[in-house]
């Protein structure tokens, strides 16, 4: 586990230790969806815990157990969706980091809220999240851009990301005048480059079932608690 001030970095290996080793569903994760509403509510009162089981869960299993999908909408309601990586959690917030000039960024400028959905196919599993978005302080980004691959680190400055490319050369041209620029020296991050947080206000966990009869379980903030409800599949 890393720790930036408030943020938590993941990595593969080492954020959920013994956890990551995948031990047996049926122990206490699983069973939040085998017990009865009285004896489950405890358990499942915090979302997060059970999203950081499942997590762990699901490095041992997926290649890229923090891939997400994230979605938006425009001033005008239309959706766009992405994949991105999921680099941290904060309190009830997931973060990402990207381009401010993105699609993705322009929309959330305009609408600060945002849909996110975890699918882990060798488990069966999925988590969908929807919240509002805000933007993780300067400090937290910087020590996330400066533990990034250097050619990475390059390649924020040289995309233009979304905007129209008239051909790959001229990304390649901008990347190697960024490299020419920053030779010797640490990259600085991008002024347009930083991280969003999706702030939780509600989560859905599925878990596949024979014929269909699927769980879907959501937590939906109610004040300072979480209001926990079953969906038909």
């Amino acid at each position: 586990m890393v720790h930036f001030g408030a943020t938590v970095f993941y990595t593969e290996r080492s954020f959920f230790g013994p956890a990551a080793t995948g031990r047996p569903l049926a122990s206490g994760v699983r069973s939040a969806f085998m017990l009865d509403e009285g004896t489950a509510q405890l358990e499942r009162s915090d979302p997060f815990t059970l999203f950081d089981a499942w997590y762990g869960d699901a490095w041992a299993s997926e290649r890229d157990a923090n891939a997400m999908a994230c979605a938006t909408a425009d001033a005008g309601g239309a959706p766009s969706v992405r994949m991105v990586l999921l680099k941290g959690r904060e309190g009830d917030g997931f973060v990402f980091y990207t381009n401010f000039g993105s699609r993705k960024g322009l929309e959330i400028g305009g609408n600060p809220r945002a849909s996110l959905v975890f699918h882990w196919k060798s488990l069966r599993r999925q988590v969908r999240i929807d919240g509002t978005v805000d933007t993780v302080d300067e400090g937290a980004a910087d020590a996330y851009f400066a533990s990034r691959p250097r050619d990475s680190q390059v390649a924020a400055w040289a995309s233009l990301q979304s905007e129209v490319m008239p051909e790959r050369f001229e990304l390649e041209k901008r990347f190697a005048h960024f490299e020419l620029k920053y030779k010797g020296r640490s990259v600085p991050r991008p002024p347009h480059w930083s991280g969003y947080r999706v702030r939780a206000e509600k989560l859905e966990f599925w878990l596949d079932r024979p014929y269909r009869l699927h769980e879907r379980i959501v937590f939906e903030r109610a004040s300072k608690d979480w209001h926990v409800t079953r969906l038909y599949p």
